[in-house]
């Protein structure tokens, strides 16, 4: 592949290593197939290559920290990889607007450092911040562990500049908090999964860094007390943060994997990571209560900073854990929080029924409807056998969340992996829409071409 003869020496690799590397995501189901990588600086130097990829109906596949679990940065068919890693600038704080630009490649884990200097915070939060780009998180809508208190990416964005197909520039918004001047074309950008141009640039806006957060990590004995504990919390004399819930078989595997001592002496069979932000110290009343109804079973309060980050790990390295310890086939779906305890009633029923040695590991935000639902391959069977049936549960639960109108994605899109299922969460009509879309955006079909949509 010829690119034109303007561009750094260093600009594009065909190493095979790179191809290797770049090629591919998290999800790790498809082969990376690139034909090319090339590491741009500048929005110009994007602008630039789009223009030629487009004239010559090159595919493209933008690149971020590759964190995504849904395929959605997989080269699998000889495309061009566009990675953004290179630009990283984050600019000073505006600290009387409360905002921040960066480019596109911005570590999420520098922009919380940069902004903590100044007692401020951009809350787009997960267990792979250390790797994971702004740009990526904003293409994705990423959502993570403090959606329930901030929401999703979306709502921390004032303004993008895009790369069109064609190589068009857009500067959508600037660090306007207020503008209503017809449709808000940067919002078909944020979770697009890079289909409709390539985000480059980005104004973040800012909230002030939580002060007083407590960390709690409580034992309970069902998912309906975890429910119960939740609705307690939400009225209770704080501020919730983070509502994570876990199952004992994945606690099991991360104490094994990073060979920690469980936080309780007595095992129970669900988890919750609490994180709140404490308004006039009345949490050991609202515990004690707790206790007293019975409603959890244990619990410890984390007293320093280093304890916090001990019991975020029963947490954090869930998804880690599962992986060193085993195979397994994740899935992130979302249902109304009124609809979980039925959900996951109807989904063990159905695995018991059908797929009885496989083993379940639940886990996620909770408090905002997303589910975690991992199954492990059991030890004894073929690995290509148990991925070949896992198309056929996929199929049985993606029914079961169409019938509980929840989403088969909650946070990691649609990509590759979970083409075949958009329908089950979005109308004939809305596809049609997005269709149309990307037609008008890019009609030469060369931004991430086959994910999303089948076009």
């Amino acid at each position: 592949m010829q690119l034109p003869s303007d561009f750094p020496a260093d600009f594009a690799s065909s190493d095979p290593s790179d191809l290797e590397t770049y090629g591919r995501d998290w999800t790790k189901v498809y082969p990376p197939r690139p034909s090319l990588v090339c590491r741009p600086r500048t929005t110009d130097e994007v602008s630039r290559l789009l223009r030629h990829c487009n004239a010559n109906k090159i595919p493209v596949v933008p690149s971020g920290g590759r964190t995504g679990l849904a395929g959605g940065a997989m080269a699998t068919n000889g495309e061009l990889v566009l990675s953004l890693e290179r630009m990283r600038r984050i600019e000073p704080i505006d600290t009387l607007g409360q905002t921040l630009r960066i480019q596109a490649g911005a570590i999420t884990e520098a922009v919380h450092q940069h902004c903590a200097a100044q007692g401020l915070f951009w809350p787009v939060d997960f267990a792979s911040k250390g790797s994971s780009q702004a740009g990526g998180n904003i293409a994705t809508n990423a959502g993570g562990v403090r959606v329930i208190r901030y929401g999703l990416t979306r709502q921390w964005v004032l303004g993008l500049q895009v790369v069109l197909a064609s190589g068009e520039v857009l500067e959508l918004n600037g660090a306007l908090e207020k503008n209503n001047t017809g449709v808000d074309l940067r919002q078909l950008f944020i979770g697009s999964e890079g289909i409709l141009g390539v985000i480059t640039e980005a104004t973040l806006k800012l909230t002030r860094l939580p002060t007083k957060v407590e960390v709690l990590l409580l034992a309970l004995p069902s998912l309906e007390s975890v429910l119960q504990l939740f609705e307690r919390a939400r009225t209770g004399p704080f501020t919730v943060m983070a509502y994570e819930f876990f199952t004992d078989r994945c606690l099991e595997r991360v104490t094994k994997h990073r060979k920690l001592k469980a936080p309780f002496e007595a095992a129970s069979s669900h988890y919750v990571l609490l994180e709140v932000e404490q308004v006039d110290g009345a949490l050991d009343d609202w515990l004690q209560a707790l206790f007293d109804a019975g409603l959890v079973t244990d619990g410890t309060l984390a007293q320093n900073a280093e304890q916090q980050k001990e019991l975020w790990t029963y947490r954090e390295a869930i998804s880690e854990s599962l992986s060193a310890t085993g195979l397994p086939h994740k899935n992130d779906i979302a249902l109304p929080v009124s609809r979980l305890h039925v959900f996951c009633g109807e989904f063990e029923t159905l695995l018991a029924q059908r797929y009885a040695d496989w083993e379940l590991c639940l886990f996620g935000h909770i408090g905002d409807g997303n589910l975690h639902v991992n199954i492990m391959k059991p030890d004894a069977m073929d690995k290509a056998a148990f991925l070949a049936r896992t198309h056929e549960v996929d199929s049985s639960m993606f029914e079961l969340v169409r019938a509980h109108q929840g989403s088969v994605s909650a946070e990691h899109g649609i990509g590759l992996l979970k083409k075949d299922w958009l329908g089950y969460s979005r109308s004939p009509a809305e596809i049609s829409i997005m269709k149309s879309m990307k037609q008008v955006l890019d009609p030469n079909g060369i931004l991430n071409p086959g994910k999303v949509l089948t076009l």
